[in-house]
């Protein structure tokens, strides 16, 4: 099984960027915050990000599943998400997203997310409710942490306080970007993961087949153990760079992971612990450039 752990999906964004609208723009392109940014590939013309290409991606790509996180810039996808982990037989985990100063609903969601460096109050601490309640549901919990240590320390306190909370903590806790090990030492707790989404997007000044960020992963290894770790691909916006198959055959075609570790970072990891269903592998399609 090939697993997916950080992607996203919206109907329409409609989220801030620096306080700011992004908006969805022809040809994949947004204004982002007042800069004109592509945000998806130019064939999505009309700028919707639907969970149907996400699925036939996947299909080509051989990801079995995939967990749905969200992001502030994009707005809440709530209403569009809701529901979806039915409608697609269980391919997919969704997660809601966490709005400062407002309650949380997890009915029909099997997560939530906060994107913790971009809230107005940035001390975890203060957002306890949103964490004692996604552990009182049986629910995950998804967090993009500020850069560094900024807020490790509250999050420690906090996982530790809610054991049995599942956590993990995304863009691979920032990697080469401040104290970014300081993210990573989290997994040392058994209920911490650490997911790769966007790891792509940090290194992208050295481009595929992105050897800093597969050492990265070999630090990370040192740090917490290749079974605390997680892929993502941060879909769609690291499509504008890449494809989605190349966002994994960095790491499944690199010499310096063992046929071990590249199983459990790209799969197994997540099965377990997103409560993934057992699923054959899907079988690989040739595509046209291929003799």
């Amino acid at each position: 099984m090939i697993i997916d752990a950080h992607v996203h999906l919206w109907k329409t964004q409609n989220g801030l960027a620096d306080g700011r609208p992004v908006k969805p723009l022809p040809g994949g392109r947004a204004d982002f915050g007042g800069e004109i940014r592509q945000m998806v590939p130019p064939y999505l013309l009309n700028g919707e990000n639907t969970a149907e290409i996400l699925l036939s991606n996947m299909d080509f790509a051989g990801v079995n599943a995939a967990v749905v996180t969200q992001e502030q810039i994009d707005g809440s996808q709530d209403q569009y998400l809701r529901g979806m982990e039915e409608k697609f037989g269980g391919r997919l985990k969704v997660s809601s997203l966490y709005l400062e100063g407002k309650p949380v609903n997890l009915e029909g969601f099997s997560g939530l997310k906060i994107c913790a460096g971009r809230l107005r109050d940035q001390n975890l601490m203060h957002h306890e409710a949103a964490f004692e309640q996604t552990a009182g549901e049986g629910k995950f919990l998804l967090i993009d942490l500020a850069e560094g240590n900024a807020q490790t320390k509250e999050l420690r306190t906090l996982a530790e306080k809610y054991p049995h909370l599942r956590i993990a903590v995304g863009h691979f806790g920032m990697a080469g970007r401040g104290d970014w090990l300081s993210q990573v030492r989290l997994a040392e707790l058994p209920n911490v993961r650490i997911e790769s989404g966007g790891i792509t997007w940090l290194y992208n000044d050295e481009f595929w087949p992105y050897r800093s960020a597969v050492q990265a992963f070999r630090t990370a290894i040192s740090v917490a153990g290749a079974e605390k770790l997680m892929w993502g691909s941060d879909y769609p916006r690291t499509m504008t760079a890449i494809t989605y198959r190349m966002s994994q055959d960095f790491l499944r075609e690199s010499p310096e992971l063992s046929d071990h570790e590249k199983a459990l970072i790209l799969g197994e990891n997540a099965k377990k612990f997103y409560g993934f269903r057992e699923m054959e592998p899907i079988q690989r399609i040739r595509h046209m450039a291929e003799d």
